[in-house]
């Protein structure tokens, strides 16, 4: 739009200095059309739905003007031209300059406001998207409103020209529109009879009137299919399940686990949701297919159903929604929102009719799509405990669900971490301690909502003493004999912020069990920044030092190996095969290594290598030196032993 280029409104005011002129814009028509294909639609193929829209429109304010009028609306498409014809309410002389020829303006708007909720346009871009495939389009109209006025042609062209001309009446008998699009070179492929066919069916399969489809092969067929899917009567329930199974296939590609029907006539909505078979990611953004008063809006809504029903895929009709300037999405206002609400509850309530009365297609639901349910859960506790028969989890004595696991289980931890748990699982599921995977997605909520609704059940996050307190512990005698062992390892891994322990305890292959808790961690995270930090970070830092507890390295007295190191007498190498169990324990519970941790790796994987290789530069058996040629140990040892 250029403003400069303009012209006075009124002359007499361009007269006075003293009244400012009263300018009107004037419209680049190819740079609008350009914005339009460019930004504000999706894709050309929105011109088949503006045809199909104004005509369905005009169809209904025939009906509305004169009640039982004669309906047709015919779509024809040969190749070089496309033609849409209706016998809907017509235009005068006048309303073509006004309507046509003016961008913005719209009938539904402008003369129609009271019964503007039947119409399926409301922004008034009208037959401007046709330009964005037609070079040329001719409009040949007669209105029904005022009968005895000569049929009226509007011939206007891509850059922005357009006359208006009387017709005589043989050209057009009969009330209605008829729009011939010819269209330019380029966009031939949007112009192809199958093309046209292929979205005139797409987006009017609904629509309220009988349209056809002509081809180059001159015969009609219907393109609408009414009623809707989910609005047919079946003589089973049966045979309506693959009815519906049947329309998910066509239309998203997939047989659904389940249907959920949708019927909301408070909210002006009616449809179908769709289950989806396989699991999928809860980020993934869904495409649900609406249509608006039976024209399809988009097939790629995605704010219709709550995050956490993202197992579901939705197809529905409705008359309250507001659709986007564009007319390819959902104006997300205090509508959608109470619609969304509304939808998310009849989806509960198929959940909780599964659970009364159809356990066996309940539980292969949850088992594809038990976390969208957990989420759920975590605001309701209604449905938490309906469900809680049926949610698995990962647990020490493997999948079950929480409730058949809480009767065994009456006190209950659990980890923060995946990591944290496939460590200590076969320790705790060894000694009878029963502990829960906290760290899959909503897992951890839902154990802290345990309690709420089975009374006589505690649940508290796994700390390091919880764990050791179930171990075995070593006779007194031996762990007073390791004395000295001891003392090393605690020397050599106190800088690190780590205790020592030894626990008897299975399965025997472990040798050794690295468990630290929130606070520990906190602790070693706050170690870790202080070492990194500036003089006056490092002071701050070491003022939030507190007192809570150490993460413990527990050592399995039932393994050789750790009773092989035990009987070590040189201090230093004990120190590094120490510190050789503790890096490998870090690793089991991939835990994130600190530099210190890494440094420490490096040190005792070297020093190991060093000393496994030393005989190769002294003699065999040589005492402190070497090893034993006959059974691989220190030497030292032997000779401790010969003693």
């Amino acid at each position: 739009m250029n403003p400069d280029a303009s012209v006075p409104s009124d002359a007499s005011d361009a007269s006075d200095p003293s009244v400012p002129a009263v300018n009107t814009f004037q419209v680049d028509l190819r740079g609008l059309v350009d914005l339009l294909s460019h930004h504000l639609y999706s894709s050309p193929r929105v011109y088949v739905r503006e045809l199909l829209q104004n005509a369905v429109d005009a169809t209904t304010a025939r009906l509305l003007h004169e009640p039982g009028a004669p309906l047709r609306i015919r779509l024809i498409a040969d190749g070089s031209t496309v033609v849409m014809e209706d016998s809907g309410i017509g235009l005068t002389s006048d309303e073509v300059h006004t309507l046509l020829a003016t961008i913005g303006r719209s009938s539904k708007r402008d003369g129609l406001e009271n019964a503007r909720q039947e119409f399926l346009g409301q922004f008034g871009i009208g037959l401007l998207a046709c330009f964005v495939v037609a070079q040329r389009i001719r409009v040949v109209s007669r209105s029904a409103r005022t009968p005895d006025a000569p049929p009226v042609e509007w011939l206007a062209r891509d850059d922005g020209s357009y006359t208006v001309r009387t017709l005589p009446h043989e050209a057009r008998p009969e009330p209605g529109t008829t729009v011939h699009l010819e269209p330019r070179p380029g966009a031939e492929e949007w112009t192809d009879p199958r093309r046209v066919a292929e979205l005139a069916a797409d987006y009017g399969s609904l629509l309220p009137h009988d349209v056809t489809f002509t081809g180059p092969e001159a015969t009609d067929r219907p393109l609408t299919e009414r009623p809707a899917v989910w609005d047919r009567t079946y003589p089973t329930p049966t045979a309506r399940r693959v009815a519906l199974a049947g329309h998910c296939a066509r239309v998203f590609g997939f047989t659904p686990l389940d249907s959920i029907e949708l019927d909301l006539p408070v909210a002006g909505v009616r449809g179908v949701a769709y289950v989806l078979p396989a699991a999928t990611s809860p980020a993934q953004r869904a495409a649900h297919r609406v249509y608006l008063k039976g024209m399809l809006l988009t097939d790629r809504a995605d704010n219709l159903l709550p995050d956490w029903a993202f197992f579901a895929r939705v197809v529905l009709d409705t008359d309250t929604l507001r659709p986007t300037a564009s007319r390819e999405n959902l104006y997300d206002d205090e509508t959608l929102t109470a619609v969304r609400e509304a939808l998310g509850a009849r989806i509960r309530n198929w959940l909780t009719e599964l659970a009364a009365g159809d356990p066996d297609r309940l539980a292969a639901f949850l088992g594809v799509h038990h976390l969208g349910v957990k989420s759920m859960a975590r605001h309701d506790t209604e449905l938490f405990a309906l469900m809680l028969p049926w949610l698995p989890f990962e647990t020490s004595d493997g999948r079950v669900t929480l409730d058949e696991f809480a009767r065994t289980h009456p006190r209950i931890h659990f980890t923060r971490t995946v990591e944290e748990f496939r460590q200590v699982s076969p320790i705790a599921a060894a000694h009878g301690l029963g502990v829960v995977n906290g760290g899959y997605t909503y897992d951890a909520d839902l154990l802290a909502l345990l309690p709420h609704i089975r009374e006589g059940v505690t649940v508290t996050e796994l700390d390091a003493s919880a764990v050791t307190a179930q171990l075995d512990p070593v006779d007194a005698r031996r762990e007073l004999a390791l004395a000295p062992f001891l003392a090393t390892a605690r020397t050599r891994l106190d800088a690190l912020g780590c205790d020592v322990a030894l626990r008897s305890y299975h399965p025997v292959t472990v040798p050794a069990l690295f468990l630290d808790d929130r606070e520990a961690r906190h602790e070693r995270d706050r170690a870790a920044a202080e070492e990194g930090a500036d003089q006056l970070w490092s002071g701050i830092l070491g003022a939030l030092r507190g007192s809570a507890p150490r993460a413990r390295l527990v050592l399995n007295d039932n393994n050789p190996l750790v009773r092989r190191i035990a009987a070590i007498t040189d201090e230093e190498l004990t120190g590094t095969a120490v510190e050789s169990l503790y890096g490998q324990a870090l690793l089991m519970a991939q835990r994130p290594l600190r530099p210190s941790d890494t440094s420490l790796l490096n040190r005792a994987f070297l020093g190991l290598l060093e000393w496994a290789t030393h005989p190769l530069a002294a003699p065999t058996g040589t005492p402190g030196t070497g090893t034993s040629a006959q059974t691989g140990t220190p030497a030292a040892a032997h000779e401790e032993g010969d003693k």
